[in-house]
């Protein structure tokens, strides 16, 4: 279907349904009129395995937007406190969250919240909507048209049941995750700048009693070998449940059979009170490798790259998800935009070039130094060499410095109006 003078949007396909791509329908749900929506996955139902949790402000501020904020607060929960420690348990510096919770259940502050429980949500949300349609079982296998400068609509092709279609729409976003599809369509597979990390990840959830140790909500630990981290994922106040997300660093080079083979060794040897296996109840797992790379654009004419698609970065401190959900509220502004009249084609072109900056200049930096402060350093010496671990220090002193840092995550949003049209008194756009 071509765009038209009118809106510029009548149809969008989205690939992948994870939460980005389902949050990017959910946003254009509320056109009015509702463009058309298809979301095509090449899995046959939602993505279950262990993944992040914690959502910033940036992704708060959306959630807000389109409706969901208060069943999100209702069963999630809004963690009190972070800290890094050393591996018998120091506390060596932390943050307190609770600064920023003046607001009741309406403010910005961190709120943690699986994954798996958000796309659901969203799924449950989308089908309430008439003009949207997600396709399980639908795996993109080429780009027909859109990457050409001269072509008026994007066409995705499709093996479905057994069958080759295609869905044509004015845009194609490719919201599919770090081994995107849509993106290896547009650049090749070898070609996603960046480096991977040799140290391999382990994320599980996992049921057991880290309270009796006086553990805060989220602990990093800093050690060569035995780096982690321990995050509740459960909500408290009482009743606690004692789940958490431990997610640790492992030697490279070994098999999935053989880390999972490690997990009780590595349990016994890293976690408070060294428990045996009877102590505690792995309830998932799941072995990956972490990247720190991004797209050179994340726009090719009418296909686009969004979150993990377009960017990657290791999962310690919450920046790939968060910064994956700001990539959706600019897009959503700029869609929004273009569709009201506001705006033309090329605010795509300021999209990807002000969220690759993002990466660049904040994504990137910050995520790399969290892991590297859990592994790449001594622990005895980490207070007096680590910047950011020194200002932790000094803001558990410093109410306002506190409240500094815990707005930092705004960095990530940006205003792109801005760049629109400007209106007359009258209306009409100039």
């Amino acid at each position: 279907m071509a765009p038209t003078q009118s809106s510029g949007i009548d149809s969008v396909v989205i690939v992948g349904a994870g939460p980005s791509g389902l949050l990017l329908a959910l946003c254009l749900a509320d056109l009015d009129p509702r463009p058309e929506i298809t979301i095509l996955d090449a899995a046959d139902t939602l993505n279950t395995a262990p993944r992040a949790t914690h959502y910033g402000t940036p992704a708060i501020q959306l959630f807000r937007k389109v409706g969901i904020l208060p069943e999100i607060r209702r069963d999630g929960y809004i963690p009190w406190n972070v800290c890094w420690r050393k591996l018998d348990g120091t506390r060596l510096a932390g943050l307190d969250w609770t600064a920023n919770h003046e607001e009741g259940l309406e403010g910005d502050f961190i709120t943690v919240y699986a994954v798996g429980k958000m796309c659901g949500l969203l799924e449950r949300e989308l089908k309430s909507r008439a003009n949207i349609s997600i396709r399980w079982g639908s795996r993109v296998t080429a780009i027909k048209s859109g990457l050409g400068a001269e072509d008026q609509v994007a066409t995705v092709q499709v093996e479905e049941n057994g069958e080759t279609k295609e869905y044509s729409a004015d845009y194609v976003v490719g919201t599919d995750g770090g081994n995107s599809t849509v993106r290896q369509l547009v650049f090749g597979k070898r070609n996603f700048p960046g480096f991977s990390w040799e140290e391999q990840i382990v994320a599980t959830n996992t049921e057991i009693d880290l309270d009796q140790f006086g553990w805060e909500d989220s602990n990093f630990i800093i050690h060569p070998e035995h780096f982690y981290m321990a995050a509740r994922i459960e909500p408290h106040p009482e009743p606690k449940k004692n789940v958490w997300r431990i997610s640790y660093g492992e030697v490279p080079g070994l098999s999935n059979e053989e880390l999972m083979e490690r997990l009780p060794m590595k349990f016994e040897k890293f976690l408070p009170g060294n428990p045996k296996p009877d102590e505690y109840r792995v309830l998932n797992k799941s072995p990956y490798r972490v990247h720190q790379r991004c797209v050179d654009s994340m726009r090719v004419n009418r296909v686009l790259l969004a979150a993990d698609a377009a960017h990657l970065c290791n999962p310690f401190g919450g920046m790939g998800l968060t910064g994956g959900i700001a990539d959706i509220a600019g897009l959503f502004q700029c869609l929004e935009g273009m569709y009201k009249g506001e705006a033309d084609q090329e605010i795509l072109t300021t999209w990807s070039d002000v969220q690759r900056q993002k990466y660049r200049d904040i994504i990137n930096p910050i995520s790399t130094g969290n892991i590297r402060r859990l592994f790449d350093q001594d622990p005895e010496k980490v207070m007096e060499q680590d910047e950011f671990l020194i200002t932790l220090k000094k803001a558990e002193t410093d109410p306002e410095l506190t409240k500094q840092l815990l707005n930092s995550g705004n960095d990530l949003n940006y205003d792109y109006s801005q760049h629109f049209r400007k209106r007359q008194n009258g209306g009409a756009v100039l």
